[in-house]
């Protein structure tokens, strides 16, 4: 063996072992550590996504999708929440356990006033058209001025170009929610609305595809934080670190829809101790 080879041969491996040490797998079937699991699928300080709330709250009560009124009687606010709604700023959107419903409750209304491709292309703006106020994300948006329907993608509150909007769509498409069935693209539930709304805003911001599945799935883990830390023991036993996992396959139709996440949790079975998610209303 030539001196050049032997050195190609250790340096080679000297750069696998320190792969190995930077990033290690767990072994396969081994009892995962919930306590680890939980502190990356929930952190304790929430995630801040990389948009901020700006003027949207004062915008919506001046529109009437928001009636402060009945919000302040049905959402709890802090001190900060209400300087949000009310006075808006370059506040981070930022979810953590606290307040995930003042989060999901302002995206939701953000996302039912919104002009967008997805309603008018999508199938409440096509087949169920007729009934388009029968589902939780409109019927159930009790906290406007008047009727939700009168609201209902009517706004350009998000700029957003042609080709920006079609993103959105394809995104939607790709993105499920344990509460339903359904992708972001029928958005018929106040989680699908919400979701919606975030990823207009990260798109309008010039974030990639990529990266607008990393931050939707931060709020889902939120939103859903049983089924996200079933499946991240599900992915852990299967050999992959949360870290790790796929933004958008973990958001996908075999994990994230109602179905999928039934699956991960027949196989997985229930966790140790119970975690409480969320629901459709306000």
């Amino acid at each position: 063996m030539t001196k050049d080879k032997f050195l190609a041969i250790l340096l080679s491996t000297f750069v696998f072992f320190a792969l190995v040490a930077l990033y290690p797998t767990p072994a396969k079937n081994s009892e995962p550590n919930y306590k680890k699991i939980s502190e990356k699928v929930l952190p304790k300080k929430g995630f801040t996504l990389p948009v901020s709330w700006g003027d949207i709250g004062p915008k919506l009560i001046e529109l009437g999708v928001i009636d402060l009124e009945k919000f302040e009687e049905a959402v709890p606010l802090t001190d900060a929440e209400e300087k949000i709604l009310k006075e808006g700023g370059d506040i981070p959107i930022a979810i953590t356990r606290e307040n995930s419903q003042f989060v999901v409750d302002m995206l939701w209304a953000l996302g039912l006033a919104q002009k967008s491709l997805v309603y008018d292309e999508g199938p409440l703006g096509q087949e169920y058209k007729e009934d388009a106020g029968n589902f939780a994300s409109t019927g159930g948006w009790t906290l406007a001025k008047e009727d939700a329907l009168n609201y209902l993608n009517k706004f350009d509150l998000i700029p957003l170009t042609p080709e920006q909007q079609s993103r959105v769509a394809e995104i939607a498409k790709n993105v499920y929610r344990p509460c339903c069935g359904n992708s972001t693209w029928f958005p018929d539930c106040n989680h699908g609305m919400a979701t919606l709304a975030a990823i207009e805003l990260l798109i309008s911001k010039g974030y990639s595809d990529s990266e607008v599945y990393k931050e939707v799935l931060k709020l889902n883990s939120f939103w859903f934080p049983e089924t996200y830390l079933t499946l991240a023991v599900y992915f852990q036993e299967k050999g992959t670190l949360w870290s790790r996992v796929d933004a958008k396959e973990a958001l996908g139709e075999a994990y994230s829809s109602a179905q999928g996440a039934a699956r991960i949790y027949e196989e997985v079975g229930p966790l140790p101790s119970e975690i409480v998610g969320g629901s459709c209303g306000a």
